[in-house]
């Protein structure tokens, strides 16, 4: 009897000594995920630390005025600018512009393109499409838009 007494004292206390070695690990790998996550969002990424440069503004190409078909009816007269860069070796042709904006505009409906948020979305859509359509080897040829006639019927 006295040998029962015995095991039965000493199984709680190694329970016990159990219970808190798991608490001190959890807690260890807790801190030790909340450090490494903490370090890896906020440590500078390299996009930050080899960000490009800004292109330096080249000519402006003036493009020719366009009626777009709205979606649902109505008409837009778009006349744009395209600001080339310095990177750039000629003044940029306005072709691949003009139909990336047929493109954009046509899926647009009038009531869309008269608030002023719809009208500066679908500008901030255009200008990442003709930034993309006139890269050349990592070399932006145009880096902004301008609309110098935007009428809609």
């Amino acid at each position: 009897m006295a040998k029962d007494e015995k095991t039965t004292e000493e199984t709680p206390a190694a329970k016990g000594g159990k219970k808190k070695l798991m608490i001190i690990i959890i807690a260890a790998v807790v801190l030790l995920g909340g450090g490494a996550g903490g370090y890896l969002m906020f440590k500078p990424s390299s996009a930050e630390a080899e960000a490009e440069p800004e292109p330096t503004p080249g000519v402006v190409s003036v493009l020719d005025a366009i009626t777009i078909n709205l979606a649902d009816g109505h008409y837009l007269k778009l006349k744009m600018t395209l600001q080339a860069t310095t990177d750039a070796a000629e003044a940029p042709d306005g072709s691949k512009a003009l139909d990336i904006a047929i493109e954009l505009f046509s899926n647009k409906d009038e009531a869309t393109l008269l608030t002023a948020e719809g009208r500066e979305a679908a500008k901030k859509d255009l200008v990442a499409k003709v930034v993309a359509a006139y890269t050349v080897e990592k070399k932006k040829e145009v880096m902004d838009i301008y609309f110098t006639t935007f009428v809609i019927q």
